[in-house]
């Protein structure tokens, strides 16, 4: 029985230990403003930190007189990798990427922006709730492979934000958000988008799939079960009959939700839970901001500016 005891506690710090490695070993960020924004750009900061959950300060506190190398200095203990700083001007709202410690820096203008809570209610049916956010969210890039360095630059900082994730190795069940940022080489702007995902079985009636949900259909009207499979009756049109090649997939393994079996072919649902951002980038510096340009959409000719 002592045995026992012991291997299981042994099992405990073990698989404690490997968490704390693996929480030291990934990417983890500061997203705060400086200077006055408003109380919109003020949520913005707070929806971005649920973004960037769980590898974020989600309660960093921001005083006045705090100046940018104080959060440099408290980022160092605490492994922080990456910040993201809004600012605010009178013609702009702004948003800086900064890699840690030596940069380089990404400066964007946000030329617009929705805040979560107009995201959800713009929707007849969200999907949000506390355990999406136990986990980093799957990022995806679209468009980012065109010629350019300021391209590359852009892709290679979104990418290190977030976790990599090995797609052999991945627990699928982990993975319960989406981020997606899409580069329109025409207006040279980058549209961030925020999803939560939802795996559902497909080659099912309608009346099926609601049998196998956790809340059963109301069926008080029914004369036989068989009224329910046969015609869907009272069966509302709200949930997306529009699943196709695009979204269905073979599952490798078991998916968390009724009917997703290893093998059997699921749908991927995306649906928005905001915030969203559309970006334009205006220049890249090395180091945290004041170091030698890389990148400017205007000026053509590398020089050096001080920290805006």
């Amino acid at each position: 029985m002592n045995r026992l005891h012991d291997n299981q506690k042994a099992a405990r710090v073990t698989s404690a230990s490997v968490a704390e490695e693996e929480y030291g070993t990934v990417p983890h960020s500061f997203v705060f403003h400086r200077g006055l924004v408003g109380k919109n750009v003020d949520q913005l900061v707070t929806d971005m930190r649920r973004v960037m959950e769980p590898y974020t300060a989600r309660a960093l506190k921001v005083r006045k007189k705090n100046v940018l190398k104080d959060f440099v200095t408290a980022a160092g203990p605490l492994g922080v990798t990456h910040f993201l700083i809004f600012t605010k001007t009178e013609t702009n709202v702004n948003l800086r990427l900064a890699r840690l410690p030596k940069g380089p820096t990404l400066f964007f203008h946000v030329t617009k922006y929705s805040l979560i809570k107009d995201v959800v209610s713009s929707l007849k049916r969200h999907r949000m709730h506390e355990q999406q956010f136990s986990h980093h969210p799957l990022l995806v890039l679209n468009n980012f492979g065109l010629d350019g360095m300021h391209i590359k630059l852009m892709a290679t900082m979104f990418q290190n934000m977030f976790p990599s994730i090995n797609v052999h190795t991945v627990n699928l069940n982990n993975i319960k958000r989406c981020v997606l940022l899409t580069y329109d080489p025409e207006s040279k702007e980058i549209d961030f988008r925020h999803y939560s995902l939802k795996v559902v079985p497909v080659g099912m009636s309608r009346g099926v799939k609601k049998l196998m949900q956790e809340k059963l259909p109301n069926m008080n009207k029914l004369e036989d079960i068989s009224d329910l499979l046969l015609q869907g009756v009272n069966l509302s049109e709200s949930e997306a009959e529009q699943d196709g090649d695009h979204n269905i997939t073979e599952l490798p393994q078991v998916y968390s939700g009724r009917g997703n079996m290893r093998s059997q072919q699921s749908a991927v649902r995306l649906t928005e839970i905001g915030p969203r951002m559309t970006l334009q980038l205006v220049k890249i510096t090395e180091g945290m901001g004041d170091g030698n340009v890389l990148y400017h959409s205007i000026r053509k000719f590398p020089t050096t500016v001080s920290e805006q």
